[in-house]
């Protein structure tokens, strides 16, 4: 078997990426080992192309198109033309996208097209109360319309895209993103005390201006307190930066606080594990999310969790058994959660423990992988039929 996925996240070293990213490599290794045979095309970070070997997958880079206003079309070009020299050489069964990816993507006979919901522009679009943007909504649309099957990382963003996408009748699997439980693995004996340590793109869909809010809460129970928050920039429709906001709009109202707070930066996938290990308690205040990876990373590693009530959270996370559940939008809340942790150790380390135990029942790769595999086979093997 020959699987293809389209991102152009797949993790590159000194450039940041996301969720897909991760996803993508941790289970696009996986298949390697099971001697099924991964390529990976994107759109490069660099204005050149790029070919490389990373554990056993052909990642394939493409140079980006510079033509102001048709970018999208050379671009989705480019990556029509690498796939079908790519499936001359050696035929691929499955290519993989997330929601937009196959809206002009030419599709070539004898592959079967599969859309993994990552959270599409309808989907955030409702979660953050904005409207449809027409020509993102007219892509997604358009390339629904060309899968042949589709997979859903949670019960969530399933039924939340459906009100406004069809899935066109067309198979549709249940799915949980897949934890590499040996990589996210327990580290204790780097836990450094009331450490707060938040993960993810620094932007306001995941939380991070409430919880930095919620910082003097925590500072007045727990003086020696410090937060922590890894994670690449996000930028406004003007060019401006998120963090460069949060540092002139927010930081001033803490005062001497400030100096407790720690922008790192983005972070190495290989390093993730590190930032989590010395964390006291893990924070993930999202105001949307589709199934999101980091809060059952820091579970896998026995790490106390404080994940958002909202979307998948109660998916992921069952209150003051595996971690605690939060309001995104109230920093009282975010605050007292983290608290609670701080104050109580003993209970904090048992739903560590419990923590773990459900990311292996849950989101273990070899599991994920199996399900992933077996819905591989049988898409190939109905339209065969």
């Amino acid at each position: 078997m020959h699987i293809c996925f389209l991102t152009n996240e797949f993790p590159k070293q000194g450039f940041p990426h996301g969720g897909i990213g991760s996803f993508v490599k941790t289970l696009a290794a996986a298949l390697v080992k099971k001697d099924i045979q991964v390529s990976v095309i994107g759109i490069n970070y660099t204005p050149n192309e790029e070919t490389e070997v990373v554990e056993g997958v052909n990642v394939y880079r493409l140079k980006k198109s510079t033509v102001k206003g048709f970018s999208w079309y050379f671009n989705s070009k480019a990556i029509t033309q690498k796939i079908i020299e790519i499936h001359k050489q050696n035929p691929i069964q499955i290519i993989e996208s997330s929601e937009l990816g196959f809206a002009f993507i030419s599709k070539i006979k004898d592959i079967k097209y599969i859309i993994r919901l990552h959270g599409g522009h309808h989907f955030f679009a409702e979660g953050e109360n904005r409207k449809i943007n027409k020509w993102k909504g007219f892509q997604e649309k358009r390339s629904f319309k060309k899968a042949d099957a589709f997979i859903a990382v949670s019960q969530y963003v399933k039924k939340h895209t459906e009100k406004y996408l069809s899935y066109n009748n067309k198979p549709i699997a249940y799915i949980s993103n897949p934890i590499d439980t040996d990589f996210f693995k327990p580290i204790h004996e780097n836990e450094i005390q009331n450490k707060i340590v938040f993960a993810g793109t620094v932007c306001e869909k995941k939380g991070i201006r409430q919880l930095i809010q919620a910082f003097p809460f925590v500072k007045k129970e727990f003086p020696d307190a410090a937060l922590e928050i890894y994670g690449r920039d996000w930028f406004f429709a003007d060019g401006t930066s998120y963090i460069k906001m949060l540092k002139e709009k927010e930081l001033p109202k803490l005062g001497g606080l400030v100096k407790d707070i720690h922008f790192q930066g983005v972070i190495s996938y290989s390093n993730i594990p590190k930032a989590y290990s010395e964390a006291s308690v893990c924070v993930f205040p999202s105001h949307m999310e589709t199934q999101g990876l980091v809060a059952p990373e820091a579970m896998a590693m026995e790490k106390v969790v404080v994940f958002t009530k909202l979307g998948p959270g109660p998916e992921a996370i069952e209150d003051y058994k595996t971690g605690l559940l939060c309001d995104p939008h109230s920093p009282e809340d975010i605050a007292e959660k983290i608290i609670w942790f701080l104050s109580n150790e003993q209970e904090a380390k048992t739903i560590g423990k419990k923590a773990r135990e459900f990311v292996l029942q849950k989101y273990a790769l070899e599991q994920i992988f199996k399900q992933n595999v077996d819905f591989f086979k049988s898409i190939i093997t109905q339209y065969i039929k």
